[in-house]
Parts: structure tokens; sequence; C-alpha cells
């Protein structure tokens, strides 16, 4: 009698419903926990050792609304240029073809990567009195953009620009063609068709790099000092103002730092989770 084999089957494919994640293994489920105890252990020894009954009265005496208020304004209006300009930068890095193009994009997020205090330097030899072009800013116009509020619109403008470059280009190399194109069958021009089918189709991206841009703006320390200085109440932005609290009276420093953790956590509660994700629409 002649036996028969049955062929080899492979493992069973999970039945409809049942957990195909399951339980989070070991080797991954201890580093992810010391992941989160490294990340949030700094923040709840802030929390803890803040002067809390002291607050209040330290808020008032230190100028922290001044200074609150001043990070709030250029980072906002850091913002407002980098989608004024990186938006369309970003379209050009995604869309154009020209030769340098990869050196191109290359210099644009340089910023991401250059240590603060060097973009601060650079750009003192670009718009400084003596600079490439802030000498002929001050020759022809009478402006100095060092050491002033503007200044500090400036060098939050360049570390924070790259962030929403990068994000919306990323959005704009994976958008579907598909619409661009039957956009233009059907008449639209290019410009058109950007603003009412490219736009809507990246807003989720364009929304998560504004608020990459804006947090970056808001934190941005390095390069402010270095271009515009320490002046209260015309460049002393908050991480500027916890800096100098910090070297003479320390639980200051911490009560600063509560407020740029409160205005940080505020904002990210406020936004919807899709918001922050590209790939899910508005």
């Amino acid at each position: 009698m002649t036996q028969t084999t049955a062929p080899a089957r492979g493992p069973a494919p999970p039945r409809a419903g049942a957990d195909v994640t399951g339980r989070t293994p070991w080797p991954l489920a201890v580093p992810a926990g010391i992941a989160i105890l490294f990340l949030l252990l700094p923040l709840a020894a802030m929390i803890l050792r803040a002067p809390w009954r002291d607050l209040p009265q330290i808020l008032v005496d230190t100028q922290a609304v001044a200074a609150l208020r001043l990070s709030l304004e250029t980072a906002t209006t850091a913002t407002a240029l980098s989608i004024l300009f990186g938006v369309p930068l970003a379209w050009v890095l995604a869309k154009a073809h020209f030769p340098g193009h990869s050196l191109v994009r290359a210099l644009v997020t340089l910023p991401l990567v250059l240590p603060p205090v060097v973009g601060g330097v650079a750009l003192l030899l670009a718009f400084g009195r003596l600079g490439l072009v802030g000498q002929y800013l001050d020759r022809w116009f009478g402006v100095q953009l060092p050491f002033s509020t503007a200044g500090v619109v400036i060098a939050e403008t360049f570390v924070a620009m790259p962030f929403l470059v990068v994000t919306v280009e990323g959005a704009l190399r994976s958008a579907d063609l598909g619409l661009e194109e039957a956009a233009a069958t059907l008449g639209s021009r290019r410009f058109a068709t950007f603003r009412r089918v490219t736009l809507p189709l990246v807003a989720p991206s364009l929304v998560a790099g504004s608020v990459l841009c804006w947090a970056r703006a808001l934190g941005e320390f390095g390069a402010t000092i270095t271009f515009a200085g320490n002046l209260p109440g015309v460049t002393q932005t908050m991480p500027l103002a916890v800096y100098q609290a910090f070297e003479t009276d320390p639980p200051s420093a911490v009560a600063l730092s509560l407020v740029l953790l409160a205005v940080s956590v505020t904002v990210l509660a406020l936004l919807r989770d899709r918001w922050l994700n590209p790939g899910t629409p508005l």
C-alpha cells in the first residue's frame, strides 16, 4: 500500500479580529521603558523641585511676562515668514529639476545640524553692520538688524525654517500626482493647481511642519544670543531669561522653565493628533 504524505503547511494566518500585536517582547519593552524614564525624569525633577510657593512673585520680579510675550511674538512671526518663503522652497525642491539641486537641498537643510552659535556668527557676517548685506542695509536704509527684535526674528527663522521645508517637501514628494495631472488636463494653471489641489493634499504636513517650526523658534537660544544679544524687553526671549537667571538665581530659572514647559504642553494638548500625523487628512 502506498502512503501519501500531506504537503507541509506554513503557520496558520491570524484569525479575524485577533490581536496581531500581542504582548511587547521584553527585548523591546526594557529599552523602551528606559527611554521613557530618561525623557520624563528631568521634567519630573524640575516639577518636583520648583518653587511653587514663590512662583507668582518670581515671575513678576524677573520680567517673565515681557520675555514670554516677546518669545511668542517672535516665534509666531518667524513661523509666518517660514510658511511664506518655506512652502514655495519646499515645492521647488520637490518638483523642480535644475543643476545643483542636491547641493541646494543640502545647504537649505544645513541649519538642522549646524550648531546654533555658528549660525549666529554666520548671521552676523551676513547681516551685521559690516556684513555682506548688512552694510548696505545700514548705508542705504539705516536698518540695523543685530541686537534688535527684528534680529531675533531673523535668527529664529534661520534655524526653524528647515523643519518646515523638510516636512512639506516630503509630503509633496509623496502626494498623489494623479490629482494634479487631472487638474492640468481640465485646464487648470500650475499656480491654481498648487493652491486648490496640492496645498489641501499636504495640509496635514504643513500644519505639522508649522508646529515644529514654531516650537523650534520658541526654544531658540544660540543664534539669538549671538546675533541679537540679550537685551531685556528688546531681544531677551524666555530661553535667554532662563539662562541669565540660572547664573544668579537657580530657583528663578526653574520658575521660568516651568512657564516654557506649560506653553509647550498647552500647544501640544490643543492640537489634534491627526494634525501632527502627516499621513492623516484633516
